[in-house]
């Protein structure tokens, strides 16, 4: 019957996720984990059951039920084919971890080559820490960005302006201190008579120049205005609106005035009082496309990774082993991205510069480069498809998925933003295929459980039509984890020994579609409307392009 598959299924899907987490899960976290992992929720109203406790109770050969502290706490029975991983969970460390050093340090291992018979039996490499998202770091600093705050209200604060728990332990952290220690290059933790203070370093380094240099008048008299173009580079943070730099831009009012917005001689940054409050109209009637605005270019990727190269990465989303996306985790990727995140949110958040980048319907179409709000932070997306009035489907170059998101938060990218390659990386896991052709829904979850929250060490192998292939190791456990032998040791998988082209990535690759390959962009200079400003030129053969990795060449 349709219920007894169904309950076949969920029995593997649900031994998969207990197996992966060493301490076990709660009825509620099990709730959590399926619906994060499977996008659904359990399924206990066809199967008959009212509670998550009383579905596992009819699975004695999967779960086992346990009482800790007066919590119940469910935990997996391994099958013979599922007893090597459960071993390789059972072998995690559980102490805190030591601050990993760089890849590129600690890193010694041989690259396998097509007549290597083991491929499991690389050397060791060192284990990794943990890893916050770029959008949890952004929103940690965003949250100390107005002013410091005591640890022992940082739970309360987060709660209040992001509307959810920051529950840390989902990362993979087992402490705060842990998280702290993890952002230590923008996070300074002072010890008062109050506690402990969390201050950011930016925000400290503001204070004391402003102790140092005598300011010529309070920003905060000033009314907040929209800055008319963005800093020269958002590898620097972005400051408070009030602060925000500004570039030369006349405004030619007849014989009214004719104001020059910024010194080049001088460090004081002047705000423009808004022309209404002088008596002029300065608004057209009629709303017209910003000369700033992008409508005709597209992003270019990364520069190709060497091969038999290591490098930390980030799986950001998954499809299948055969379809993913990943983010290099270097310091200097992972600054850039974060810095462009804030320097977005900082812009379009302001209503002026909201109202002024909207998108007409006429521009709102297949390929169209532009950005997106989705949960207060700002996104580079392209257009992939129109679905109704309201709504379209657009892919997010930066974090490899695509999601429906309403037509009226899109906005016109400006073309300062053009300067960062896509950071999405498209990928299939080297040397393997799936037993039956295609990937069964079991093997995909222990996939996604193995990339979920960690930082990876990938092993390039080569580039199939645009497609990047390669090993990823999990070295957060006393044995190091290669992904493709545990698909192979489920019994998911076939080692091949050779990479078969991605049907998946066949059907539909929108990076392809809409992603240029490094260095086009920069075979014609890219000039900013008006602005004069320059595109960067990303050519994958300069020294100028090398993508600086935290890995190294083997």
């Amino acid at each position: 019957s349709k219920q007894a598959q169904l309950m076949e299924v969920l029995k593997k899907e649900v031994r998969a996720m207990l197996i992966a987490a060493k301490a076990g899960l709660t009825p509620e976290q099990l709730e959590e984990q399926y619906m994060t992992m499977v996008c659904k929720p359990l399924p206990l109203r066809d199967l008959g059951f009212q509670s998550t406790l009383e579905l596992v109770t009819q699975m004695p050969e999967v779960v086992q039920i346990c009482s800790k502290s007066g919590t119940l706490i469910l935990k997996a029975i391994a099958d013979d084919s599922t007893k090597g991983i459960a071993k390789l969970v059972a072998n995690q460390k559980v102490k805190t971890r030591k601050a990993s050093k760089k890849i590129a340090t600690k890193a010694n291992a041989t690259f396998p080559t097509k007549n290597f018979k083991n491929p499991q039996s690389f050397h060791t490499l060192n284990a990794g820490t943990p890893v916050l998202p770029a959008t949890v770091k952004a929103e940690l600093q965003d949250l100390l960005s107005s002013s410091p705050l005591l640890l022992a209200d940082l739970g309360k604060a987060f709660l209040r302006r992001f509307g959810r728990v920051f529950q840390y332990k989902q990362y993979g952290f087992l402490s705060m201190f842990e998280v702290l220690r993890s952002m230590a290059d923008s996070i300074v933790v002072e010890q008062t008579k109050a506690g402990y203070l969390l201050v950011l370093r930016k925000y400290l380094a503001r204070t004391i120049e402003q102790k140092e240099v005598p300011q010529a008048a309070p920003a905060a008299e000033m009314p907040p205005l929209e800055p008319i173009c963005e800093t020269e580079s958002f590898n620097q943070a972005a400051h408070p609106m009030d602060s925000e730099p500004v570039q030369t831009q006349a405004v030619d009012l007849g014989d009214h005035l004719k104001q020059v917005m910024h010194d080049e001689t001088s460090e004081c940054h002047l705000p423009l009082i808004p022309l209404q409050c002088q008596g002029f109209e300065q608004f057209p009637s009629t709303p017209e496309i910003p000369p700033d605005a992008v409508q005709d270019r597209r992003l270019c990727s990364l520069p190709p990774l060497k091969r038999r190269c290591l490098v930390g990465v980030i799986v950001e989303f998954v499809v299948s082993p055969s379809q993913f996306y990943i983010r290099i985790c270097s310091t200097e990727a992972s600054n850039q991205l974060r810095d462009l995140m804030f320097e977005m949110r900082h812009v379009y958040s302001h209503k002026v510069a909201s109202d002024k980048y909207i998108m007409p319907e006429s521009a709102v179409r297949p390929g169209q480069l532009c950005c997106v709000m989705v949960s207060k932070w700002w996104y580079r997306v392209i257009i992939h498809r129109v679905i109704s009035d309201q709504e379209v489907e657009v892919f997010c170059a930066d974090y490899g998925r695509l999601q429906i998101v309403q037509k009226s938060s899109l906005r016109f990218l400006k073309w300062h933003y053009l300067k960062l390659p896509a950071q999405a990386i498209p990928c299939s896991l080297a040397w393997v295929k799936p037993v039956k052709g295609t990937w069964s829904s079991a093997a995909i979850l222990l996939f996604k459980h193995l990339c979920c929250f960690k930082e990876l060490v990938g092993i390039v192998d080569e580039y199939v039509d645009g497609v990047l292939y390669l090993f990823l190791c999990d070295t957060s456990t006393k044995q190091d984890v290669y992904f493709h032998s545990v698909l192979r040791d489920m019994g998911y998988a076939d080692v091949c020994e050779e990479n078969i082209p991605s049907q998946e990535f066949e059907e539909l690759n929108p990076s392809a579609l809409y992603v240029q390959p490094s260095g086009r962009q920069g075979n014609a200079e890219v000039v900013e409307p008006d602005l004069h400003l320059q595109q960067e030129s990303r050519d994958a053969g300069s020294e100028t392009a090398t993508l600086k990795l935290d890995g190294a060449e083997l």
